[in-house]
């Protein structure tokens, strides 16, 4: 293997690059974010079809870092901005005293924690840039304990392949009932020291409009897959059974499972 590292910012960036028009949408319009010609490049067709990421190709190589000089703006919120629901609204009442993040599925010890217990692990922090499929970037600054040691203290079952995130924002009812947002990644990035429970923005507690009480960073992905309002996280084998089957809510809806920046 070559000793210079390709990273998904410059191998995506050389794709798009040769592109000749790029349309973009608001993040409530079903668009294709133009990644799959370039993950094909590196991805068998095989692994595109059977869903299997391409984030190990990458390794642990790090997104982009940086210093709090650069931070020019707060944190532009994207989607929903203010949840609804009954539950959620009574836990906003309370200041989030009594939010439970729950970590059930295929695990052998589940858990649950409180804002509190999540606040006293052991946490990273991290500036980075949020990349919006709208076609927008913003530099903040993230604060929290990474998955893994949730992912550590739980026990993952040998069947467990994926981490699915359920929220609280509601996009819509359906002729099934509500529509709550989800998403999901691999183990890879789940255990990336990167990918954290954020629950501090720019050195103070995350706001309402950008997820508060939690939500997660998955540094090495686009925005859609930076879920807000984060109340549960599960480990599965296979996301059939989940909404529409795609891993995702804006997935089921025609965006791409596998977001690499």
């Amino acid at each position: 293997m070559s000793k210079t590292i390709l990273t998904r910012r410059k191998f995506l960036g050389a794709g798009a690059a040769g592109a000749s028009s790029l349309v973009l949408g608001g993040c409530e319009a079903s668009i294709f974010w133009p990644i799959a010609t370039a993950l094909s490049a590196t991805c068998s067709r095989k692994q595109m079809m059977s869903r299997i990421t391409c984030s190990a190709s990458f390794g642990d190589a790090l997104a982009r870092e940086y210093a709090e000089s650069e931070i020019r703006q707060g944190q532009r919120p994207n989607g929903s901005t203010d949840p609804q629901s009954a539950e959620y609204l009574a836990l906003k009442a309370n200041d989030f005293a009594d939010y439970r993040l729950s970590v059930t599925g295929l695990v052998e010890t589940p858990k649950s924690y409180s804002l509190a217990e999540l606040r006293n692990m052991p946490s990273r922090t991290q500036i980075t840039r949020h990349d919006c499929v709208e076609g927008w970037s913003c530099i903040a600054k993230w604060t929290g304990p990474p998955l893994s040691v949730v992912l550590d203290e739980v026990k993952l079952k040998p069947a467990a392949r994926y981490i699915v995130f359920h929220c609280y924002d509601n996009m819509g009812s359906g002729a099934s009932g509500p529509n709550f947002y989800y998403e999901s990644c691999d183990l890879v990035d789940a255990r990336h020291p990167q990918t954290i429970l954020a629950y501090g923005l720019n050195n103070e507690a995350l706001p309402v409009p950008n997820g508060a009480p939690m939500r997660v960073r998955i540094e090495r992905q686009l925005g859609y897959k930076q879920p807000k309002y984060v109340h549960t996280i599960e480990a599965v084998s296979s996301f059939a059974e989940i909404a529409r089957g795609k891993g995702g809510y804006w997935e089921d809806r025609g965006y791409e499972w596998y977001a690499g920046i």
